[in-house]
């Protein structure tokens, strides 16, 4: 009961502190030490009084100016309560107090009286006010009075004391020193009260320090870090005491280091905020990758804000730094996103080009021809002409085919549709066969097509079909490209548990800026718009996706007027790679200089040999 009485007074005198200093724990503790032992002291001392008339009997006029007196310290009370001004509720109270303490001691032997210790306590109790302004008003106030106490006494105006006021005398000491005590405690109140709010201000901040990730340090003019957060253990990978001084500046990567030091030099200089990116080197305890770099995002800014140029040499950063590696990552995936669709959008511009061109010069042909035959009375043509139209009408028909069945197989592969039928065969006897189907096309173009298969060449588990469009494709690219009296070499031999295959010509090669892109749907070096060879660029694009669908890799070595060597290394099982592994679309390694892979005294001269570039 006694507890709730008491929470109901700590309530109570809660309700009267001012609105506006009620969010401030501390500036309300000084407040409530203000209002609570005033106000209950006064009500107290009212109650008592009745008690003290029926046992004194009539008081004097000291005495009723006593009691009156303890209004004062209500009506200070409520002043505090109702304007928040709390150094003028001091000030007041000190003068009632002075006032009071004056009178009474005028009354009672002037600086002799009982009443002139309660002076030294005025001083005392404007301390709690923590305002020099206060303690001087009231120090001023006390010797005021005790310097008119004295002239008064030693210049007789008021009357001497007598031995019947020693009571009054010990009352006066016992209060002021009970009065003292009271104000002392409520000075160690403040202090312990000032003292948790300064903890727990130091824990919150220490518990938010521990728990971000995000770290913070201070740094010098010169960039030496002054503190960091604990959360730079986990984000470099370092102690603390490892860091401060130039231990981060050794561990931020060599390029990105004007830019970390300069950021920090201009903040501080400038006195603005600035913000920069760069890499760290971090230690992890991963044996695999025991130290790697990590990108930093920095944001700092001034620590002292003067703009004096004194100062200004003293000034010291604040910054905050957060790993973002993440997000550089994802950066460079977009910029990869971005130039795929922009070279998806080059390859729909080169895809239109080359359609335009492929289509319309067969399909201009069949129609003409066509229209020839079907006039052939008026044109009065013979037999030999009207079997010449129909021979030119088919192989622009089977050119047709032969565009549309390459665009449905590189939509196969790229769709994932391309199925591989694989079967044992003797890779020899297909290279041979493919070698003899382009022969006559070699005769003609008066270009040489040689052989070099190792003999000893084993059996190899793949599609047959697939295999064949492979080395046709090469061939027919490696003819395409040569001149005439030039010379185009296949070969085949066993590397390990793969098989090599190889096509080499010495005609005009591949220009260094286009070896990258050799090998992407409708790609074709040089001009697509003024070009003398025939194509839809698709060749080696479906040979990159059929070598990836049997597992294999696929490099091209090149270079202007020297020729080309396109290699194609396959397992001899392609049944032991796993669909799940097989890549549809490998990537083709590519240079500028030949660098035979499978070298013979022939075909190394061939391919020194000088030839006219492609125009």
């Amino acid at each position: 009961m006694d507890v709730g009485i008491l929470s109901q007074i700590g309530d109570y005198v809660d309700s009267l502190v001012h609105p506006s200093v009620q969010p401030d724990p501390l500036l309300m503790a000084r407040h409530r030490a203000f209002i609570a032992p005033r106000l209950l002291g006064s009500v107290v001392a009212l109650v008592v009084f009745p008690a003290y008339l029926a046992l004194r009997g009539t008081p004097n006029a000291t005495e009723i100016l006593v009691f009156c007196w303890l209004i004062a310290p209500i009506l200070t009370s409520y002043y505090l309560s109702r304007t928040g001004r709390y150094e003028s509720a001091h000030v007041l109270s000190s003068l009632a107090l002075t006032g009071l303490v004056t009178i009474v001691a005028m009354k009672t032997g002037g600086i002799y009286s009982f009443a002139a210790i309660w002076l030294v306590v005025i001083p005392l109790e404007a301390a709690l006010s923590a305002s020099r302004r206060v303690v001087a008003i009231a120090s001023a106030l006390a010797l005021g009075a005790a310097s008119l106490l004295m002239f008064c006494s030693l210049t007789g105006l008021l009357p001497v004391p007598d031995g019947s006021l020693g009571a009054l005398g010990s009352l006066g000491i016992i209060s002021a020193s009970l009065y003292a005590t009271g104000l002392a405690l409520g000075a160690e109140s403040l202090a312990r009260k000032n003292f948790w709010l300064l903890n727990s201000e130091e824990d919150r901040y220490r518990l938010l320090a521990h728990n971000m990730t995000d770290v913070i340090t201070r740094h010098g003019r010169n960039g030496a870090v002054l503190f960091a957060s604990p959360a730079a253990e986990s984000l470099f990978g370092a102690k603390v005491a490892d860091l401060n001084g130039h231990g981060l500046f050794d561990r931020v990567h060599v390029a990105d280091r004007p830019a970390y030091i300069g950021a920090l030099a201009d903040t501080a200089s400038q006195g603005k905020a600035h913000s920069v990116e760069f890499r760290v080197r971090r230690e992890s305890d991963d044996p695999a990758v025991p130290v790697h770099f990590i990108w930093i995002e920095m944001r700092c800014r001034p620590l002292d804000i003067a703009t004096s140029a004194s100062r200004q040499d003293l000034r010291e950063v604040v910054a905050v730094m957060r790993d973002v590696t993440e997000r550089k990552a994802q950066e460079r995936e977009l910029e990869a996103a971005h130039a795929a669709a922009e070279r998806a959008n080059s390859a729909k511009g080169r895809f239109l080009a080359v359609m335009s061109h492929e289509l319309r010069t067969p399909l201009n042909a069949i129609i003409g021809f066509s229209d020839m035959l079907i006039n052939e009375r008026a044109l009065a043509l013979v037999v030999d002409r009207r079997e010449e139209y129909a021979r030119l009408i088919n192989e622009s028909g089977n050119h047709l085919l032969a565009v549309v069945n390459d665009i449905l197989a590189m939509s196969k592969l790229e769709t994932g549709e391309f199925e591989i039928r694989p079967e044992p065969f003797v890779l020899g006897t297909v290279v041979a066969s493919c070698c003899d189907l382009l022969t006559l096309k070699a005769q003609a173009a008066g270009i040489r097509l040689g052989l070099d298969v190792d003999p000893k060449l084993p059996e190899i588990n793949a599609d047959k079909r697939a295999l064949k469009q492979i080395l046709i494709n090469l061939l027919s690219n490696a003819l395409k490209f040569t001149d005439s009296g030039g010379k185009v070499v296949v070969g085949a031999k066993r590397d390990g548990t793969h098989v090599l295959l190889w096509v080499e010509d010495n005609g005009i090669g591949i220009r260094e800026d286009d070896l990258p892109h050799v090998g992407d749907p409708f790609f074709q070096s040089g001009d697509s718009y003024d070009r003398r060879h025939d194509g839809t660029g698709l060749g080696l694009s479906i040979v990159k996706g059929l070598v990836g669908l049997h597992g294999g890799e696929i490099s091209i070595v090149s270079r202007m007027g020297a020729g080309t060597q396109v290699s194609v290394r396959l397992p001899l099982d392609c049944e032991s790679v796993r669909p799940d592994a097989r890549p549809a679309l490998p990537s083709i390694k590519s240079t500028a200089t030949i660098a035979r892979l499978a070298p013979s005294a022939e075909v190394a001269n061939a391919v020194a040999t000088p030839v006219k570039k492609r125009a």
